[in-house]
């Protein structure tokens, strides 16, 4: 791998070769959770995928240094392409690797040179750049949260994965504190807002949603309200537990790609809900170059 930490993974319509920047803004969505198992690959594929179908350039950093899931989806995406002749819409990657200093400000100021090359580089060909943080508290994870403009964290339906961003009464569902993953969004906000006089705007989704309307999922709902009035998030009702999700990895596909050429998969009416889905989490990010556009997938 070069020694800048990047990889990228090359594609027959490289952006960075053939496209330029239309001149806008570019946006930074951060997708991060500290907890492994919240769904942040599939969310940040699938953002990804909706964001090109409506022909906006995409760019991803993957920051997770040890299941590099997302680098995976995007590599199985180019073998489905390859070995079915389809020709689907596929971002510039830049992988960034964590420092192997042993000296902790040589290590840091290496990881932000690569962190921040790696932003500059994809603004210059991208209309968002989605970035895929690590499921643990590493400097890269704080330094790619301080970038966000866009913050979304994918949150498992459950008291287990709340407890990361806060701790409640059982009783009453009041919040007594937020936890440790809101305290580091909080500073990491703050640290924006110095620097560059501009929000981060936090979205927590509730992630693998049971359809059934059980009482611990609307506790967890009722929760979740209290919290956002608190510490200062928005709510959005995320994607339901599908096991299409999982299935589709292995091809590297999303939802919007079931009807190409190659594809094996029956689109039924379950397909159609989860890609509705997908539109109301596009609809309530709000992002400032889709405003008004209509999201025809």
């Amino acid at each position: 791998m070069p020694a800048d930490g990047f990889r990228t993974v090359d594609t027959p319509e490289s952006p960075l070769t053939l496209r330029q920047s239309s001149g806008g803004e570019c946006r930074v969505i951060v997708v991060g959770n500290e907890k492994g198992g919240a769904g942040k690959s599939t969310v940040s594929m699938h953002l990804a995928v909706a964001l090109m179908r409506m022909e906006q350039r995409v760019g991803i950093i993957d920051l997770d240094v040890r299941q590099r899931t997302l680098t995976r989806y995007l590599e199985n995406r180019l073998r489905w392409m390859q070995s079915t002749g389809s020709k689907l819409p596929m971002p510039e990657i830049i992988r960034v690797d964590a420092s192997t200093e042993r000296d902790l400000d040589t290590a840091e100021k290496e990881e932000t040179d690569r962190l921040m090359g790696a932003i500059e580089r994809l603004k210059q060909v991208s209309d968002y750049i989605i970035i895929d943080a690590p499921g643990g508290d590493t400097f890269l994870s704080r330094l790619a949260h301080t970038s966000a403009d866009t913050l979304i964290t994918p949150l498992n339906d459950s008291f287990v994965d709340f407890d990361l961003l806060g701790d409640v009464n059982p009783q009453t569902l009041e919040v007594i504190r937020p936890s440790f993953y809101s305290e580091m969004v909080w500073n990491c906000r703050k640290k924006k807002a110095q620097a560059s006089r501009k929000p981060i705007d936090w979205i927590v989704m509730r992630n693998r949603v049971s359809p059934l309307e059980a009482r611990n999922k609307q506790k967890v709902g009722e929760a979740l309200s209290n919290l956002s009035k608190r510490i200062g998030f928005r709510l959005a009702p995320g994607l339901s537990e599908r096991v299409i999700y999982r299935e589709l990895f292995p091809a590297g596909l999303t939802l919007l790609d079931l009807t190409e050429r190659g594809s094996n998969v029956a689109f039924t009416m379950s397909h159609v809900a989860a890609r509705q889905e997908l539109r109301d989490l596009l609809i309530l990010l709000q992002l400032p170059n889709l405003a008004g556009a209509e999201i025809a997938f």
